[in-house]
């Protein structure tokens, strides 16, 4: 178990990354909310040590976007996810990025992970595989899916 010194370092590091990936596939504040505690519950019984930041982020990423999975799959919850919190995400928003930001939010799930993780996180697509357990070759896929996708949803803009 970990001390109150280690978990508070801990929430004052990565509370942003875990709460916007929480964000970006629950939608709901109070939702996220909810998987914020439990990842952290689950870091402070966790008594496994970490090489490194680097490792504890990559350990913490994915507690998060295995909480998430298990929420969105739970018996509580629906099969739809309400958009209405939409305007929340995008108040603080530049208006031209407003665009990107909802575009990227109805990607299917399996694609906005990858791009949240490519673009915002800044992980590389070998990272990306680690993280999601995936074939790096599925990574660049489902990356060069969502960029179409993308695209095509934001009238042709680039997406780099």
């Amino acid at each position: 178990m970990r001390s109150e010194q280690e978990a508070a370092r801990a929430i004052e590091l990565y509370a942003d990354t875990v709460r916007r990936i929480c964000m970006l596939h629950l939608k709901s504040d109070s939702d996220t909310e909810d998987i914020f505690q439990t990842v952290f519950l689950k870091y402070v019984l966790y008594s496994g040590a970490f090489e490194n930041e680097e490792h504890e982020k990559a350990w913490l990423i994915r507690v998060t976007l295995n909480a998430c999975k298990d929420f969105m799959k739970s018996f509580f919850r629906s099969r739809t996810v309400p958009l209405d919190e939409i305007e929340e995400l995008t108040a603080d928003v530049p208006e031209d990025h407003s665009d990107v930001l909802e575009a990227v939010l109805s990607l299917p799930v399996k694609y906005k992970t990858v791009v949240y993780l490519y673009f915002y996180e800044q992980y590389s697509a070998v990272e990306i595989s680690k993280l999601l357990e995936k074939n790096v070759n599925t990574v660049y896929t489902l990356l060069a899916r969502a960029k179409t996708m993308l695209k095509e949803r934001l009238g042709g803009e680039e997406f780099e």
